[in-house]
């Protein structure tokens, strides 16, 4: 079987949610599918050996100015089709053919208000064209199968669900003085309660700044991740409550210093208004950070019972779990245990073995 991937995501520079999932799902699909050929589209040259070189699989640069997705690989899968196109972090060409799409999370109907109002109409548009355009639709988590079954009518048995996975490599760093090095050059010193996300109001982040100024010094709150929109809100209400010197904003951490600040943290806390999935709850979880989050969306599935789970809307409730789970090392000790085998249970090579199926089952 000849399976197309839109790998354009996965090649850029910076990688946040989508774009890690996007690379991470691809090569796991690779190594799975040695049975199959691939061909990767891309809309420019990726980074050398982004994706391992192999016999079944041909990288494919198609530039193109605009509208990349509508025009270029739309014409591109039309005269030389695949049987069947993957779209794990976009949306599908107009007329795709046989295809499938992952959907990461529908937050935009729950939250219209953290969205821009063209991003808002595009997200639906294109949520609308994926699940209606596709043979099948891949779902992140059970969580999101339902909101496409309540807020698109998507028939059920057309959605399958696929747990994104960690990465392999992710891991309590055990060695201080590299773990130290990298806390130095964000400028951040121990004991912190960190964050990992874009700054975006649909994070809840303004309401963690408020629950922070009722955790008690030394601890400091690391913020960690690229700009947002209307992130500016979020940093003025730290200097409002008078704890700016506390709350850090270190900006985007590349993969490779992840781990060491995840390890380094006190306490990870994730207080997001709605996730589709919530991977850095795993990603915390599998580095030995006890996990905060909220009881809402797809974090209860993902968390289970390795986090204290609190309404993301109830600042006490947060400023509560947080103080809590400092002051008790048991519950800390504890949390740590059950977090790291939760975070076993989620690889990319499950998550591809129910990709790969549903291509399969597409392509039929």
């Amino acid at each position: 079987m000849h399976i197309g991937i839109d790998a354009s995501r996965a090649a850029r520079t910076v990688r946040t949610g989508t774009e890690n999932y996007s690379l991470h799902v691809i090569r796991a699909l690779i190594d799975l599918g040695t049975q199959h050929t691939f061909t990767l589209y891309f809309n420019q040259p990726p980074e050398p050996d982004l994706f391992p070189a192999r016999p079944n699989v041909r990288l494919r640069v198609i530039p193109f100015p605009r509208l990349w997705t509508h025009i270029r690989l739309a014409a591109e899968v039309r005269l030389w089709p695949p049987d069947v196109l993957f779209v794990p972090a976009h949306v599908l060409p107009l007329w795709p053919g046989r295809a499938v799409a992952t959907v990461h999370d529908l937050g935009y109907r729950y939250f219209p208000q953290a969205h821009p109002w063209a991003a808002r109409m595009y997200l639906d548009w294109g949520t609308r064209h994926n699940a209606r355009a596709g043979r099948l639709v891949i779902a992140d988590s059970h969580a999101t199968r339902e909101d496409l079954v309540r807020f698109y009518g998507v028939p059920a048995d057309k959605i399958r669900v696929a747990y994104p996975g960690l990465r392999p490599d992710l891991q309590p760093v055990r060695d201080a003085a590299a773990m130290e090095a990298v806390q130095r050059r964000y400028g951040i010193e121990p004991p912190y309660v960190l964050y990992v996300g874009t700054l975006q109001p649909r994070k809840n982040l303004v309401r963690l700044i408020e629950a922070f100024a009722h955790v008690p010094p030394p601890h400091r709150l690391v913020l960690a991740g690229r700009k947002g929109w209307m992130y500016g809100e979020i940093l003025r209400r730290a200097e409002e409550l008078g704890i700016g010197e506390r709350v850090l904003f270190p900006g985007y951490v590349p993969d490779e210093d992840l781990p060491a600040l995840l390890t380094g943290a006190a306490l990870f806390a994730f207080p997001s208004l709605y996730e589709g999935f919530g991977l850095p709850v795993l990603e915390a979880m599998a580095c030995g950070a006890p996990v905060v989050c909220s009881n809402t969306s797809s974090l209860p599935e993902v968390a289970g019972d390795a986090a204290i789970l609190v309404s993301p809307t109830d600042t006490q409730a947060l400023a509560a779990a947080m103080n809590r789970v400092l002051a008790d090392e048991g519950l800390r000790a504890e949390l740590v245990r059950r977090g790291r085998e939760r975070a076993q249970r989620f690889t990319w090579r499950r998550c591809a073995e129910t990709i790969l199926k549903a291509l399969e089952d597409a392509a039929q």
